[in-house]
């Protein structure tokens, strides 16, 4: 376990390669200077053993919000400490109920210190049980967050050298600059070098890269001024958002996926088998572009048809030049009704993301299309196709995406709204909300989740549960939705069993063994900053989890900080989107 000073030592690392200057927070940027922190008094009497029984946001909580802890199997008094000096500020006493937490077999009582609003790092100590991490109770708790979740696919990107100018102790080696081979009867070269690496391995990969796209924008037209500031990067000080210069960045790669004769869209790009831990400079071997496939094409044509929308008052050659794209994609769809989902061609073993089914992506394309372009051939298709029970309407992940066309549908212009649709979608969308809502007030660390729930990427679902939450709340104001989806991030920033936060360089306990090839390979000790794990995943799916945990444990307790367990510790472009979206959400509501 970190302890308290190496913790702080990491976020101010992150602060200074965030902001590439001297050693100002990045959360105290737009305060007055009275409303500013003050400088953390190292105090070596806090240096106690912390109790993994006290589950708090390890990041912390802005002054006005709901301040809870959770406390595995003891109830009593409490107190929150000041850390500078140790003079108690708070005193209560814990809930007398417990839940009985099923996916964790905790018995759960809570602490509520949201009465204290007094800015500043603390810690809770409850009688007989010790001290939790400590935290921070500030109005910008989440700006340095949501910067490094941001920043991860800066990081991410593939043929640039990172320079320690914007990657600090992580710069590295351009790398595959021979990006790819077709793979065909006849293999031939299409240039296809950026992009962003997909996950802890070097793949590049159509699908994932449209799903973390659709998080980043959809995120940036719902709350632009979380994004006002520079992330210092290649690109900042351009009068250009950064979330925008980091999405053209991947947008660009994904236009040389398309076959520019057929308007269908390549699958992915990878090397034949996964490479070791090595950096990825080091990865010479060839690397192919698999073939086109209708998922790929279909996910392709919504996030060109997003773009165009996005960057038409920015980048207007580039949003027709987007939207022309996106056409063509269509116009494939429409001529390959019934194309063959993907399968990995013999000899590739990479990720294949495979899908049974393309009907979402083909109704989330339709959306972004009518939506961009108002044409009623687009419309019309949505209107005959959302109600076919082919996909779950709401859904977010990489393998169902229909849930970015229907919250699409529900946020354009009104006049260009089917008005029964929207309707139904509205109240759908609502019902399910209220839905997270119960199964949360049973669950012990106030999250959404059932048993069956944590599978491979569990952590993802988390995040876009709190995203269906957030998009409920913009529909219908209700305290609870915003109150859930915050509990949500709770959860990921260390309110859970494990006390773990699940996003790198961030908290008392982050994770620091991550799956993932450049933090295994370098010199750094430190994991590359603002990485989501995957969380939790009680099908133990890897040699290391099947050696380390047990069959039938607890669900949620079913992961190992450890680079060898792929399953539960893998980080992906497509877990940090959905984070970005939470955490701007609550960045830009500091209320």
């Amino acid at each position: 376990m970190l302890s308290v000073k190496i913790a702080l030592s990491i976020t101010l690392a992150i602060s200074l390669l965030l902001t590439g200057c001297a050693p100002v927070p990045v959360e105290n940027a737009d305060k007055d200077v009275n409303d500013v922190v003050k400088p953390i008094e190292y105090d070596p009497a806090n240096e106690t053993e912390v109790s993994e029984l006290i589950h708090v946001n390890q990041i912390g909580y802005r002054p006005s919000d709901r301040k809870i802890a959770a406390i595995n199997g003891h109830s009593g008094s409490f107190q929150l400490i000041r850390y500078s000096d140790g003079e108690i500020v708070f005193e209560g006493n814990t809930s007398t109920e417990a839940i009985n937490d099923a996916s964790t077999g905790d018995t759960v009582f809570f602490a509520d210190f949201s009465e204290f609003q007094e800015q500043g790092r603390y810690f809770l100590s409850v009688e007989g049980v010790g001290r939790s991490h400590d935290f921070l109770i500030d109005t910008y708790v989440y700006r340095d967050l949501t910067d490094a979740l941001l920043k991860f696919m800066y990081f991410q990107r593939c043929g640039v050298e990172l320079l320690p100018t914007h990657a600090g102790a992580w710069a590295r080696q351009a790398c595959h600059l021979n990006d790819g081979y077709v793979l065909a009867e006849t293999e031939y070269f299409k240039e296809t070098i950026g992009g962003w690496h997909d996950a802890g391995d070097f793949g590049k990969y159509t699908v994932p890269k449209a799903v973390t796209l659709a998080g980043l924008l959809m995120a940036y037209e719902f709350f632009p001024s979380a994004f006002e500031h520079d992330l210092n990067i290649p690109e900042s000080g351009n009068n250009i958002p950064d979330i925008l210069d980091e999405s053209m960045f991947a947008l660009d790669w994904l236009l040389k996926m398309q076959d520019e004769q057929t308007g269908g869209v390549h699958h992915k790009l990878s090397t034949k088998n996964f490479p070791g831990f090595i950096m990825p400079h080091a990865d010479h071997a060839r690397r192919y572009i698999t073939p086109v496939s209708p998922t790929a094409t279909g996910t392709f044509a919504a996030i060109m048809a997003l773009a165009s929308r996005i960057y038409a008052d920015i980048d207007n050659e580039f949003a027709k030049e987007a939207l022309k794209a996106a056409e063509s994609a269509w116009q494939w769809l429409v001529s390959n009704p019934d194309a063959p989902n993907y399968v990995n061609p013999p000899g590739v073993n990479t990720g294949e993301y495979g899908d049974w089914n393309n009907a979402d992506e083909r109704y989330w394309a339709a959306v972004e299309l009518y939506r961009t372009t108002g044409e009623s051939k687009y419309h019309e298709f949505v209107l005959a196709n959302h109600n076919t029970g082919n996909f779950e309407k709401f859904e977010l992940g990489w393998q169902s995406v229909a849930g970015f066309g229907s919250i699409s549908y529900l946020f354009m212009d009104d006049t260009k709204q089917n008005e029964g649709l929207s309707l139904q979608l509205k109240n759908e969308l609502i019902l399910d909300a209220e839905h997270f809502v119960r199964m949360s007030g049973f669950n012990g660390y106030r999250i959404s989740l059932s048993q069956d729930d944590y599978f491979w990427g569990s952590n993802m679902l988390v995040m876009n549960r709190a995203i269906h939450l957030i998009v409920a709340y913009l529909l219908k104001p209700n305290d609870e939705f915003a109150q859930t989806a915050h509990d949500h991030l709770h959860y990921l920033l260390g309110r859970n069993a494990l006390s773990q936060s699940f996003v790198t360089g961030f908290g008392g306990n982050p994770i620091m063994n991550p799956h993932h090839r450049p933090s295994g390979a370098d010199t750094v000790k430190d994991p590359v900053p603002g990485m989501v794990a995957g969380g939790p995943n009680s099908r133990l799916q890897d040699p290391t989890a099947q050696q380390m945990l047990t069959v039938g444990m607890p669900p949620a307790r079913a992961f190992v900080d450890h680079e060898g367990s792929w399953s539960t510790n893998e980080v992906t472009t497509y877990w940090n989107s959905p984070a970005v979206f939470v955490s701007a959400f609550f960045s830009k509501n500091n209320q």
